[in-house]
């Protein structure tokens, strides 16, 4: 977390940035840059900065003392837990981190807000109160943080469907750190329909077009998270919605994990409202982007 600066000192610039391969499109300069406005930080400053895991590493020894946070994105998640002096507990669970804040000795702190992403989404998107089931598609990063996001809901009972169930090791330790219980499951031959309308969740983290043939069966859930949000609508949000199922997406995870970085930068309440108006905006206002508190919860 940055200093606080007197109101009789000159402002220093502060400077933070989204690091990682492809990174051009990133949406998080729109949402800390609508939140250090909304929070009269004119002296910050947010950045994209193209590198890959390798090169992460050297980017975080070479900045100078007026960066003060990394937002990670891929490949760089893995790179940047290792690089880091410190970190939270859930990212150490999780084995990832997308948070990199600079500490007092200049060293860097590791956190996984995508946790924080997660349950937002689940919260204000789709209206979960949390324990149950779920049923999780794909074993990948974000399925990873996803499991420590059930963790924090009361999620302790997950079918884990994916392509090749030996490359599940990482899931299945990061449950085992985080005390879920996981039963894996060949994608191709999991009965999807009965099993997601048992569930109380479904979050899919599969790439797009990866289950767009098994939609309407993954459309039997009561909530769907889809982390894909790019080309809207996917065929799986059609379909939950036609099946008048909730739906959450990774827009709602973006939107959520964002408040997280810029509290720990900054130091200071993230303006969620504001932030959420800047995404919506961003995207055309393609969807509705809840907050906490909107939908009764």
């Amino acid at each position: 977390m940055t200093e606080r600066v007197s109101r009789d000192e000159e402002p220093r610039p502060r400077r933070a940035g989204v690091v990682g391969s492809p990174v051009e499109h990133s949406l998080s300069p729109v949402l800390h840059g609508a939140a250090y406005r909304a929070l009269g930080l004119d002296h910050w400053s947010y950045e994209r900065v193209e590198r890959d895991a390798e090169g992460l590493g050297r980017l975080a020894g070479e900045l100078e003392e007026d960066w003060v946070g990394l937002s990670v994105t891929m490949p760089g998640k893995q790179a940047a837990l290792a690089l880091a002096d410190s970190a939270t507990e859930r990212a150490r669970a999780v084995g990832a981190a997308n948070t990199l804040v600079r500490t007092r000795d200049a060293g860097w702190a590791a956190d996984c807000t995508d946790v924080d992403g997660i349950v937002g989404a689940l919260r204000a998107a789709g209206g979960f109160a949390g324990g149950g089931s779920a049923l999780l598609l794909g074993a990948g990063g974000t399925a990873l943080a996803a499991l420590a996001a059930f963790a924090e809901l009361g999620i302790t009972e997950v079918i884990l469907a994916v392509r090749e169930p030996a490359r599940a090791e990482d899931a299945l330790a990061t449950a085992e750190r985080l005390g879920v219980r996981v039963t894996t499951r060949r994608l191709d031959s999991t009965d999807l329909a009965r099993t997601a309308a048992e569930s109380d969740v479904v979050v899919a983290t599969l790439p797009a077009g990866a289950v767009d043939e098994r939609a309407h069966e993954l459309a039997r859930a009561r909530l769907v998270l889809d982390v894909v949000y790019h080309p809207w609508p996917t065929p799986l949000a059609t379909a939950v919605h036609e099946g008048g199922g909730r739906l959450a997406t990774g827009l709602d995870m973006l939107l959520h994990q964002s408040f997280g970085q810029v509290e720990q930068f900054t130091g200071e309440r993230a303006p969620r409202a504001v932030m959420r108006d800047a995404l919506s905006a961003a995207t055309g206002g393609e969807l509705p982007l809840p907050l906490v508190g909107e939908l009764g919860e």
